[in-house]
């Protein structure tokens, strides 16, 4: 019998599970509510409190200077002293006092009630000369007392003594008016909160709104943009980027229509070529001639929709760089580029000067780009015409002695799949200029086409890089 595995509680940090933090579960309106009432809260707590307790040393600094200037007054009459312990404090107009007489030769003596007072050392300081005065509070039966103590002549002092009950009924009451008070205006801040928030977050609610419509119905339309505020930016880059994704839409619509469209004469092609060659008859068969022909015409069907294809991935790649990249001589790229038109163009002859140029890219779209516009060239040119080549400070110039480029069609000749009147007869697809500026583009440079000064079309590739001499000399 084996024993089951042993199982353990594991936490959230254990398992990687995400989180959820308290104030990520609340709404921004309730975020934005509930620290409006604590921060205006912590204000008016600061306030009240401030508040109570500047009122409560008001209060009592005004009691200390009115009980000492009361026993000050009274010592100096010296009617007090003469009639010690035998008139009241409320007979003579100090009702709310009580005074006791203190005596080096005595015990206290006092008329009124008063509780039991612990007087010491202070009060014995006044009374032997060492202080001038003293006041200080002293408990005695639940209820503090100030006591205040002034010298009343040689060897005797005067005591009196205030309950401090009104004065903390006073500040009692103010508290619970400042909490009351306090309280009304944390809730008014909690209303104003929430009505600002609401308010203020209308715009908010309102393109969240306009978002989810287009997440759920694909509709590119624009939003509407009202003020200048933070919302009316955000709305004009939510624009700037439903404007990329509706050109980015529409581009891949366009490719797809297109190459639906170049894809549909190859393919008929090739079909018809091959029914032809099913329907033969086995026996009597097709003349050698006619079969070889046909055959050819396979291969080469075979190779334009490969080039096709291969073309239409590489104008569907919209992402940046992601192969293999390195410095490379640009001129190393245009000779290798060189090699292969040489081989398909056999009958053209090219003129070519270039200089190092030193670029950071990918090899081989470089050289396909290169590669594209001398076939483009050798395409244009009649048999036994001059391709000129010139690459001179990352600049690619190729001319050919062609008929050019008319106005009309100057504009369009980098567009995917454009070919223009005379050039519907000829082999290809009408992407690879596209390629070539694609790839241009890509390596943060630019393609562009013009007329020659020997009478053809001039196509010019720019590329950002180093002059190889003047490196060396830094």
């Amino acid at each position: 019998m084996t024993n089951p595995p042993a199982t353990r509680m594991t936490s959230r940090l254990e398992t990687g599970a995400p989180e959820t933090r308290w104030h990520y579960r609340r709404s921004l309106a309730s975020r934005v509510t509930l620290l409006t009432t604590m921060a205006v809260g912590l204000a008016v707590a600061f306030v009240a409190a401030g508040a109570f307790v500047t009122v409560r040393m008001q209060l009592q600094s005004s009691l200390d200077d009115s009980l000492l200037d009361r026993a000050e007054q009274a010592a100096d009459a010296g009617l007090l002293a003469n009639s010690a312990g035998k008139i009241p404090s409320g007979v003579l107009g100090a009702a709310d006092v009580r005074i006791i007489f203190l005596s080096i030769d005595s015990r206290p003596v006092s008329a009124d009630n008063v509780p039991a007072l612990e007087l010491g050392r202070p009060e014995l300081d006044v009374l032997t000369g060492d202080s001038a005065r003293s006041i200080r509070t002293l408990s005695a039966d639940g209820t503090s007392w100030r006591v205040a103590t002034v010298p009343s002549g040689d060897g005797q002092a005067l005591v009196i003594a205030q309950s401090l009950e009104p004065q903390e009924r006073v500040l009692a009451k103010l508290g619970v008016v400042m909490l009351l008070f306090g309280l009304a205006g944390v809730i008014a801040a909690a209303m104003a909160g929430w009505a600002v928030a609401r308010n203020g977050l209308r715009p908010v609610r309102r393109l969240t709104t306009s978002v989810e419509h287009i997440a759920r119905t694909e509709d590119l339309t624009p939003l509407a943009v009202e003020g200048d505020d933070e919302i009316a930016r955000l709305a004009t880059a939510f624009n700037q980027m439903l404007t990329a994704l509706s050109a980015s839409r529409d581009r891949q619509r366009q490719l797809v229509a297109d190459a639906g469209h170049e894809l549909r004469t190859p393919l008929t092609s090739l079909r018809t070529n091959i029914d032809l060659l099913s329907q033969a008859d086995p026996a009597g068969g097709l003349p050698p001639e006619a079969r070889a022909e046909l055959l050819e015409d396979l291969r080469a069907q075979t190779e334009e929709l490969t080039t096709l294809i291969g073309d239409l991935v590489e104008l569907a790649r919209d992402e940046p760089l992601t192969h293999v990249v390195e410095t490379v001589d640009l001129s190393e790229i245009v000779d290798r580029a060189m090699v292969r038109v040489r081989r398909r163009a056999p009958g053209i002859t090219f003129d070519v000067e270039t200089e190092s140029w030193w670029v950071v890219g990918e090899p081989a779209a470089l050289e396909r780009a290169v590669t594209n516009l001398l076939d483009n060239a050798a395409k244009w040119s009649p048999p036994g015409g001059t391709v000129t080549v010139r690459l001179a400070e990352g600049v690619v110039t190729v001319d050919d002695q062609g008929p050019g480029i008319a106005d009309a069609d100057l504009p369009h000749v980098f567009d995917r799949f454009y070919r223009s009147q005379e050039s519907r007869s000829m082999p290809g697809s009408g992407l690879g200029l596209s390629i070539a500026r694609q790839v241009a583009e890509r390596h943060a440079g630019s393609a562009e086409a013009g007329d020659s000064p020997v009478g053809g079309a001039r196509l010019t590739l720019r590329l950002p890089g180093v002059d190889a001499a003047a490196d060396a000399t830094a």
